[in-house]
């Protein structure tokens, strides 16, 4: 395993039968799950993903041996490390761990997690504030995607600066008010898809066995998307996600067309992906621009994901996509949508070239993000043992 160092490996250590991990576990967005520091955990992506699904406890649908909460949106993990790349202050990596599965997917942004990487940087000394502000960018290594994060870091009694978390944010599915994470997406277009519209249409009709053709707008603007009439698959958008994980129908049709989509935006078989997530999509029910219901893949968000959100956004003020048929009509540079979803609502403020409206040259939003534990985190040494992996690679 070249690359691995005694002093790198020093950062896990043996804790009786088993191996102690530094971690930070971190609420951002709407998600939690556990941060490591990227260099303290194996080069060898299987030794890590087997680390990762002991940490979180898969594959087990209640992943009751490990700290993962059941649900993918608490079944997630960051890998954050000092910026290799110019002009990057901090690289991430985001996986996705399923509870009932037994792999991890690195292949995928997520916007919610994001939001901790530099609550988390500070924290662990990667990044130190200067300012009451702290601004840097991040690079996420899934994809490539870079963004501007900027947090409150007053000074202490003592002098030093430290990460604010209380505040009068608010966010649509977490309780209570905390500081604000401000998120600028710099070039999401294309993310995993290649393209913004990865078959060069706002609108194309597919071909689903059991239904028939369908309209769909198929987009990566940060997430690959196929946004969906809900009314086409039976639904209404208004259902709770609860309504909608109960419905095995509906949740097969959903899949049978996810599957014809992601052949149709370039991605291959999908059936083992992450994505494209799926959005169904109806006329606003609260004085909003649009209502979403986001499945991720099989499973309905209780919310929506961040950039799943600024991807639905850009459909909206796409001419001719499923979207925009059931928005009002959008005008300006700066334009504001407002995404509906069944815990309430997500603002994103979507900057338009002025010489062509329909090219979005940047994205704004607003996260919350809350460190919860600090500690070691402990797996099974026969699942990693820092030690023995030393001795191989100094033998």
């Amino acid at each position: 395993m070249p690359g691995v160092t005694a002093d790198r490996l020093s950062q896990a250590r043996p804790h009786g039968s088993q191996t102690a991990i530094p971690c930070l576990f971190m609420r951002g967005g709407t998600s939690r799950g556990p941060f490591f520091d990227a260099r303290a955990l194996p080069e060898d992506t299987r030794i890590r993903d087997a680390v990762l699904l002991a940490a979180l406890g898969s594959p087990d649908p209640r992943q009751i041996d490990g700290i993962g909460g059941a649900h993918p949106l608490t079944s997630k993990a960051g890998l954050v490390r000092p910026g290799t790349a110019p002009g990057v202050d901090v690289e991430w990596t985001f996986a996705q761990v399923q509870p009932g599965a037994d792999t991890v997917d690195t292949t995928a942004n997520c916007g919610n997690m994001l939001a901790a990487v530099l609550p988390f940087a500070i924290e662990t000394g990667m990044v130190v504030p200067t300012a009451d502000r702290t601004t840097a960018r991040v690079l996420t290594r899934n994809t490539g995607m870079v963004a501007e994060i900027t947090v409150p870091t007053p000074a202490g009694p003592a002098g030093g600066r430290h990460v604010a978390y209380a505040g009068p944010a608010r966010i649509d599915g977490v309780p209570g008010t905390a500081a604000p994470v401000e998120i600028g997406f710099l070039d999401t277009a294309g993310s995993v898809a290649g393209s913004l519209l990865p078959t060069g249409n706002a609108r194309d009709t597919v071909d689903v066995p059991g239904l028939g053709p369908v309209d769909v707008t198929l987009i990566d603007n940060g997430q690959p998307l196929a946004v969906v009439a809900a009314g086409r698959l039976g639904a209404t958008g208004y259902e709770t996600p609860a309504e909608i994980d109960a419905d095995d129908e509906l949740k097969a049709r959903v899949e049978a067309l996810r599957l014809v989509c992601g052949r149709a935006m370039g991605l291959g078989d999908v059936a083992d992906k992450n994505y494209p997530k799926m959005t169904l999509v109806a006329p606003p029910g609260r004085g909003g621009t649009l209502s979403t219901r986001s499945l991720i893949p099989r499973v309905c968000h209780q919310s929506i994901g961040v950039l799943a959100a600024v991807t639905v956004a850009t459909a909206c003020v796409i001419e001719g996509s499923v979207a925009a048929d059931l928005t009002a009509p959008m005008s300006g540079t700066d334009v504001v949508v407002t995404v509906e979803h069944p815990s309430g609502e997500f603002t994103v403020t979507l900057g338009l070239d002025p010489e062509d409206p329909q090219r979005v040259e940047r994205s704004a939003l607003l996260r919350t993000a809350r460190l919860l534990m600090a500690g070691d985190l402990l797996v099974p040494s026969s699942v990693w043992d820092p030690a023995s992996t030393l001795q191989e690679v100094t033998a």
